[in-house]
């Protein structure tokens, strides 16, 4: 019997053993196996300028580095990449990315991400609400980026480096990027700002702060005309005299004239007041003199009584 035991034994732990090694071979296939048109190596992926149109399929799901840079991607499957949840360096610049973005980061611990060069129009508050480990992100060179709503980076207290320069923006909220305890690095060049009132904070921000700015020399002015190319940390002066004041030359003559207006109306008004009084006055008053005058008249004297017959 116990032959036969040990025999069933031995004949069970080679059949466990078998088992295992197939598991095995099957791990290190699926660890091992690289998208078509990639390269791979040390967790790794690259697909760099494979004129891919759409997300390559098949990459571990190990893998902590992605590179698509260079090809011709519209959108970026959620669930596909959310699959990847050791992926820390996301690279999609140059690419045809644009507002599809929504609720595409969702369980990603990425460090770096890298969406620069494609067709952003719009950065939501919730755009990269749940990337909390985010250290650098690239928005630059999206040349339709007009508008990045306040406390887009709210959840993003990590980050270091954020770089929006070549875009549309025309103005951004200042606790969007002042409210970042980590940031140490900072694109805003090359950007047609408006350097009006409402960016006033920002200015003196910009020129206070002492945030690295990325291409400094290029961070200038869009509009107003008269400030145009100039330095926003030069600002200071111009924007404090629009700011306080509030008035350019022309708004002073639009004033000086509804004042002479004004006075001009008020004063031909009050002369058609003077002259519908006077002439009432006359009128009202010749009424009046012809109603004394007949009240002053003399009463005729009373007749004399008739005398009785009786009398006589």
């Amino acid at each position: 019997m116990d032959i036969k035991k040990n025999a069933s034994l031995k004949i069970s732990c080679l059949g466990c053993n078998i088992l295992l090694l197939f598991m095995g071979f099957g791990l290190v296939e699926q660890s091992s196996c690289c998208p078509k048109y990639c390269s791979c190596e040390h967790l790794s992926v690259n697909c760099t300028g494979r004129d891919l149109e759409n997300f390559p399929m098949g990459i571990p799901m190990d893998t902590r580095q992605v590179i698509l840079s260079h090809n011709n991607l519209t959108y970026l499957p959620s669930v596909d990449l959310n699959l990847l949840i050791d992926l820390v360096y996301l690279d999609c610049s140059y690419n045809f990315l644009g507002d599809s973005l929504e609720s595409t980061f969702i369980a990603l611990p990425l460090v770096y991400l890298d969406l620069s060069h494609n067709n952003i129009t719009k950065i939501t508050s919730s755009t990269f609400y749940l990337l909390t480990n985010l250290v650098v992100l690239k928005l630059s060179d999206n040349p339709n980026l007009e508008e990045i709503e306040k406390d887009s980076f709210a959840n993003n207290s990590g980050l270091r480096q954020l770089d929006l320069s070549r875009t549309a923006l025309t103005y951004i909220d200042l606790s969007t990027i002042s409210q970042l305890p980590s940031l140490r690095t900072l694109g805003l060049s090359s950007n047609p700002w408006d350097c009006y009132c409402p960016m006033k904070e920002l200015l003196e921000w910009v020129r206070e702060s002492n945030v690295y700015f990325l291409d400094e020399d290029n961070v200038t002015c869009s509009t107003p005309l008269h400030l145009h190319g100039l330095l926003l940390k030069d600002t200071e002066k111009h924007i404090r005299l629009m700011c306080f004041t509030n008035l350019y030359e022309r708004d002073y003559i639009f004033l000086m004239l509804v004042g002479f207006v004004i006075f001009g109306s008020g004063t031909v008004v009050a002369w058609l007041t003077g002259v519908c009084i006077v002439i009432y006055d006359r009128l009202c008053g010749h009424s009046e003199d012809d109603e004394n005058e007949v009240d002053d008249e003399p009463l005729p004297p009373p007749k004399p009584k008739k005398k009785d017959d009786s009398e006589i």
